[in-house]
């Protein structure tokens, strides 16, 4: 690899069945960097709008062509696998990539055979789980010294938890293995799970977070652990759950017919599914850290957005410190091989916000005027629900003030309107607060908010007399999954209308929920949001800056 040129990373691995909804590969994306930052980048469905879209081998050549980079091939080629397989060929026929099969994991990106516009070029692979570590690096600079660096999700290239260590400038492997695979398919692949949430197998990519949700409404109970283990957690029910409720009657009287989201036993047991989880990874993580006794840890993969698992880690304290991206799912992995390889390349790694989708939206450009911001504060103090497209959009599924949905916060009615008749979504999933650090202070009673909180992978335990203050945002666990913003400079408009609306209405927070109806990805465009935005009755949006009601 040649430090002088840029590194364009693809994520694009052919799932194993051809259906529109993606089954084992899902999430693609591509990266261009140089000199450490990142150029460009493109988390597909966006700008496709097809949901979790894993169609990039169909259109990796116009898209490469609308952006130049066809024309100008000067740059170093990182492909990322999955379990599927590791080879990328594009439907179109002029690019194919093919890695070795290894049976161990390496550190280090591994040389293939690839043609590149009917010409053999240079290329490489990184693992899928190498590419999810390496997500960290966008956001936190390079490793620090000591660190223990861990993936955990539902399938990577040769396991769902791989552990590595970085020491003395070198990362080593220390295990990586399926061991955890019934915990992450907790999540994304229980049959118990999937009848009680009411999805079928084909939507297993919006599960997690439904799960998590309705999981606050029970508490976990070890008889429903020991139940639960003894029936293997009921993962095989899959068309037929007469098992689960022949069991459910005979050991705890629930004589029912019918699987309802509305059940405090259902709650209960979706609770304890995830206390196990919780359990389970902190236990794992404790232990890898008394065996290397490393300082710190940098944890991504898609395990890495369960917040509730996160809070208890970090409260843990096993670490001096925890760093989680704002992508650690598999979107994140084209930005995650590309900063890897920069950062073997240079030897450092560049920070960013999260706010890098800007693939074919490089000419926005945010102008805050003082006159806009008040009219969209005065406009949100009058129970209004407005969208929000500024600059690039966020990497990851978490909007964060760029491609935001945005309400008052003081009302559990609003709240309800925004998630269950704007966005479409189920009466159980809660919406986040956004808010300066200061008014998380005040909210939570603490001294001090972690910077994880700026990604919204934190929830906070709310003081019972702020509540009512934050009652549209508080979830029924008494949390709120705030995300704070510190300095103007993070997101200026977000920082300015809240600024505003305290100082001009004592208003503390706000409704911060991301800006898409369900089943549709985050939108990428104006023109995109403009159209969002009427389809989903929001009362007006902000265009890079600029209120426009609807």
């Amino acid at each position: 690899m040649d430090a002088s040129k840029p590194t364009l990373a693809i994520y694009g691995i052919q799932d194993r069945i051809n259906t529109d909804t993606p089954f084992y590969v899902h999430d693609h994306a591509l990266t261009l960097m140089e000199n450490g930052q990142v150029v460009k980048h493109l988390t597909l469905e966006r700008l496709t709008r097809n949901k979790h879209d894993n169609k990039l081998y169909e259109q990796l050549y116009d898209l490469l062509k609308k952006e130049g980079l066809l024309s100008k091939q000067v740059y170093d080629l990182v492909f990322v696998d999955n379990v599927v397989g590791r080879t990328f060929l594009s439907a179109c026929g002029r690019f194919r990539f093919e890695a070795p099969l290894n049976d161990m994991l390496q550190a280090a990106p591994e040389k293939g055979r690839c043609w590149w516009l009917d010409r053999e070029k240079e290329a490489y692979a990184l693992n899928h789980e190498m590419a999810h570590v390496g997500s960290c690096l966008p956001f936190y600079g390079s490793f620090k010294e000591n660190s223990l660096l861990v993936h955990f999700d539902g399938g990577g290239s040769l396991s769902n938890l791989s552990a590595w260590t970085y020491k003395k400038g070198k990362i080593q492997s220390l295990e990586y293995h399926w061991d955890f695979k019934y915990l992450s398919g907790l999540f994304n692949a229980n049959a118990l799970v999937f009848g009680i949430i009411g999805s079928k197998y084909i939507e297993q990519n919006s599960v997690p977070g439904k799960m998590m949700g309705l999981a606050a409404f029970g508490q976990y109970k070890p008889e429903l652990e020991k139940w639960l283990v003894n029936n293997d957690y009921f993962k095989d029910l899959w068309g037929n759950k007469k098992l689960f409720f022949e069991a459910a009657k005979a050991d705890f009287n629930w004589d029912k017919k019918h699987l309802n989201t509305k059940d405090p036993f259902l709650h209960d047991i979706v609770a304890t599914m995830q206390g196990i989880f919780q359990r389970e990874l902190i236990n794992k993580l404790d232990g890898l850290q008394q065996k290397t006794q490393c300082d710190y840890l940098y944890y991504s993969g898609g395990s890495a957005l369960n917040i509730v698992a996160n809070t208890h880690l970090l409260e843990s304290n096993i670490f001096k410190d925890v760093y989680i991206p704002p992508c650690p799912e598999d979107s994140g992995l084209s930005l995650g091989a590309a900063a890897y390889v920069e950062w073997l390349k240079h030897g450092k790694a560049n920070t960013h916000s999260p706010y890098l989708n800007n693939w074919g939206i490089n000419e926005y450009s945010l102008t805050v005027h003082s006159e806009e911001v008040a009219r969209c504060a005065n406009e949100l103090m009058q129970g209004k629900v407005i969208g929000v497209c500024n600059n690039a959009g966020e990497i990851g599924p978490r909007a964060l003030g760029n491609r935001s949905i945005l309400a008052l916060a003081n009302s559990k009615q609003l709240a309800q309107k925004v998630s269950m008749t704007h966005k479409k979504r189920e009466w159980y999933r809660p919406v986040a607060p956004i808010m300066l650090l200061e008014n998380a202070k005040y909210f939570t009673g603490k001294e001090s908010i972690h910077s994880l909180a700026d990604f919204m992978l934190l929830d906070f335990n709310i003081l019972p007399q702020k509540q009512k203050e934050l009652q549209g945002a508080v979830h029924v666990d008494g949390t709120a999954r705030i995300q704070v913003v510190r300095e103007r400079n993070e997101n200026p408009f977000i920082f300015e209308l809240l600024q505003y609306l305290e100082k001009e209405h004592g208003v503390k927070a706000l409704i911060n929920t991301s800006f898409n109806v369900k089943g549709e990805p985050i939108v990428h465009t104006v023109e995109g949001a403009i159209t969002s935005a009427r389809n989903m009755n929001l009362d007006g949006v902000v265009l890079n800056g600029i209120y426009q009601s609807l």
